[in-house]
């Protein structure tokens, strides 16, 4: 088992907050996002860790693997990803965005979880998002499920009904399962491939029949988009709820 970080981006919507730091340098409760993102691998027993970097790479000093997007500008999530394919061919993987903190215990249950593709999601996402929005669904995406496994994610919702849960961007990946998502993208210009977020690659890959797995976390945890996330969470709790 190996954990993949994806922190190649700059996170520009922190404004100046990642003028000389990556967006996951910046801090939440004492300690920055990404060195959550490493304990809480750590704490479930992923032990060999790799980050994709892209953006001021020569400021990761985290005794790790490192996989370079030297096209982080030019492309997005995917291609981040699709760096450390070395990985990815050979074992089984959680992945993770880098502006997301969470507990050791969500890494666990979706190592647990079966399926060659695994995502976590929130079921209790409101909660979540109505601190963050004064209209939750401006932001909130799409997310169906049949059972166990996603039928919808990513699009824009124009109702709560649509809406189940919100995906993390914690996802696993077995070596078949990436095999599935690299077919899937040698399907693809490059320049489409380039452009693909993580949802909208989930999204095609169910449209293709590729069969996608989620399991639901009902720990808390956090999306940092803006400086104004990191104060809104600051603000609301004192102290961190995570483990």
């Amino acid at each position: 088992m190996k954990g993949i970080i994806l922190a190649a981006g700059r996170g520009s919507r922190m404004g100046t907050l990642t003028k000389n730091l990556p967006k996951c340098r910046t801090r939440l409760h004492g300690k920055e996002l990404i060195q959550w993102q490493l304990d809480a691998m750590k704490g479930a027993s992923v032990q060999k860790i790799g980050i994709v970097r892209g953006y001021l790479a020569e400021t990761f000093d985290f005794d790790v693997t490192y996989f370079e997007n030297k096209r982080w500008s030019q492309t997005n999530m995917v291609m981040s990803l699709v760096a450390a394919k070395e990985w990815l061919e050979t074992d089984i993987c959680i992945t993770s965005y880098s502006d997301i903190v969470y507990s050791s215990d969500a890494v666990t249950k979706l190592i647990n979880f079966p399926g060659d593709i695994v995502i976590t999601y929130d079921p209790n996402w409101s909660d979540l998002w109505s601190m963050r929005f004064d209209d939750p669904l401006s932001d909130a995406e799409t997310f169906r499920l049949d059972g166990n496994q996603v039928i919808e994610i990513g699009c824009r919702a124009s109702s709560i009904k649509e809406i189940e849960g919100q995906y993390m961007g914690l996802v696993k990946y077995t070596p078949a399962g990436w095999e599935k998502v690299n077919n899937y993208l040698k399907k693809s210009s490059q320049e489409e491939a380039d452009k693909l977020d993580m949802t909208k690659l989930l999204q095609g890959l169910i449209n293709s029949g590729i069969e996608i797995n989620a399991v639901a976390i009902r720990d808390q945890w956090f999306e940092v988009d803006t400086e104004s996330d990191l104060n809104i969470y600051s603000s609301q709790y004192k102290t961190s709820p995570i483990k």
